[in-house]
């Protein structure tokens, strides 16, 4: 029996190299078992799969599933959660913002995701929910000069779309008894990158446009087609993203919660931080320190705050530093996913804070079991900044473990003013494979 109390916490694949089934099993193989070992030595250790489209029909073919299945088994390794936001490459070439082709508006997008749940349903340990990050939709600099009714189109093919994918994530509940999720990720010029916007996309789309269709498809009540779009389609919560649209953890919850939208999956993940001093001139050296990300493979969206709290958005950070001179501009967030146990990066700072934050709120109000870290930059940091791979993903996971234990060595010691009963299970958190007797 698996302990619901706790969480399943894991790293995600993406950080890998490989797009084809043969290269991503290879480094399940090589980086996993070892990482069990020390993180988990007597629970099963959990998996946060990446499959590019490649590697999604690749493992379908031949007996490599079954294959799959019998090495996890054999392991004590169990898949809960995907990533199937970057449909194709995602290492070693160009992907700036090819990582949102193809959009929502394509049945490729579809298909793939589809394919994705099929998967899943397969590896998913019984009674345990699973879920897959996606896309938010599109990328909004494709969309600038768009008109009233190309926007209009955009959403609503969006909706129709994944609607397909709850009539196909339905009727695997209906076959398997697993509940699988797709969890929107917004992030930075994404066409959903905040809880308004995601708020705002359920509200006028995807509820009205899903409600219609699913009672027609699948013979559901008005009321049932309304519990299946919330059920299935939910919210991957990238702290890194939330951060760069300076949205509060705590606010963010809130809002998604009124709305009645759940979160499938945080990703536990911290941007680039820059406070910008006042005299304008001395930013010169901070921008070479800066400088030493802007890197070509991945977006790097900055995130201007001034000092009346406007926001200012650069599409890479290339462009903005351009302008790091401006007057009045006093922070600046990047779109780098720089690692969790570190607040410093030569004199730069992170958005670790707010990771932190996340994981106390999660004491408070447990809104997901999904944990997963999401630094998949390590191939593209500075040099100085680069160590052993194996090491880095430990170091990173043992200090997410060592927040959340932060929060219950507090409670433990506040709980001898309140009784034994009254101690939390720290049993549960201890471990990032949640799996327990």
């Amino acid at each position: 029996m698996y302990l619901q109390q706790a969480y399943h916490l894991t790293y995600c694949t993406n950080i890998h190299p490989g797009e084809s089934w043969e290269e991503v099993f290879q480094n399940l193989k090589t980086y996993f078992p070892p990482l069990k070992k020390e993180m988990s030595p007597d629970k099963p250790f959990g998996i946060g799969l990446r499959l590019s489209n490649l590697a999604s029909e690749e493992i379908l073919e031949g007996d490599h599933l079954a294959e799959f299945k019998r090495w996890l088994q054999e392991q004590e390794l169990y898949v809960f959660t995907m990533n199937g936001f970057p449909y194709g490459g995602f290492h070693h070439q160009e992907v700036k913002d090819k990582v949102h082709q193809p959009d929502w508006t394509t049945e490729n997008r579809v298909d793939y995701t589809i394919k994705l749940a099929q998967i899943l349903a397969e590896l998913l340990p019984a009674g345990m929910e699973g879920g897959i990050s996606t896309s938010p939709l599109s990328y909004k600099p494709w969309l600038r000069d768009a008109d009233e009714q190309k926007m209009k189109s955009v959403y609503t093919h969006s909706a129709q779309h994944l609607v397909q994918v709850v009539e196909a994530l339905h009727q695997i509940k209906r076959q398997t008894g697993k509940t699988i999720h797709i969890d929107i990720e917004p992030e930075p010029d994404g066409l959903l990158e905040n809880s308004k916007e995601v708020i705002k996309f359920y509200k006028e789309w995807l509820q009205p446009i899903g409600a219609d269709k699913l009672q027609e498809s699948l013979g559901l009540t008005k009321d049932e087609a309304v519990e299946a779009i919330y059920t299935y389609v939910q919210l991957c919560y990238d702290v890194c993203h939330f951060a760069l649209a300076y949205e509060k953890p705590q606010e963010a919850f809130a809002k998604l919660k009124h709305a009645g939208i759940k979160i499938g999956k945080i990703q536990l993940s911290a941007a680039l931080k820059t406070n910008l001093p006042q005299d304008v001139e001395t930013r010169g050296e901070l921008a070479e320190a800066m400088a030493m990300f802007a890197e070509s493979t991945y977006l790097h969206q900055v995130v201007e705050k001034d000092n009346e709290g406007a926001l200012t958005q650069y599409p890479d950070l290339t462009f903005a530093l351009q302008h790091i001179r401006k007057p009045n501009a006093v922070e600046w967030r990047t779109h780098f996913h720089v690692p969790l146990f570190t607040q410093e990066y030569n004199g730069l700072q992170s958005t670790q804070e707010d990771v932190a934050e996340v994981l106390r709120l999660l004491q408070q109000n447990p809104v997901t079991q999904h944990l997963e870290v999401e630094t998949y930059t390590w191939d593209v940091l500075p040099v100085e900044l680069k160590k052993d791979l194996s090491l880095s993903i430990q170091r990173e996971l043992e200090w997410v473990i060592d927040n959340i234990n932060k929060k219950y060595d507090a409670e433990d010691r506040s709980s001898e003013h309140r009784g034994a009963n009254a101690v939390p299970d720290r049993q549960a958190y201890t471990a990032p494979g949640q799996m327990g007797s």
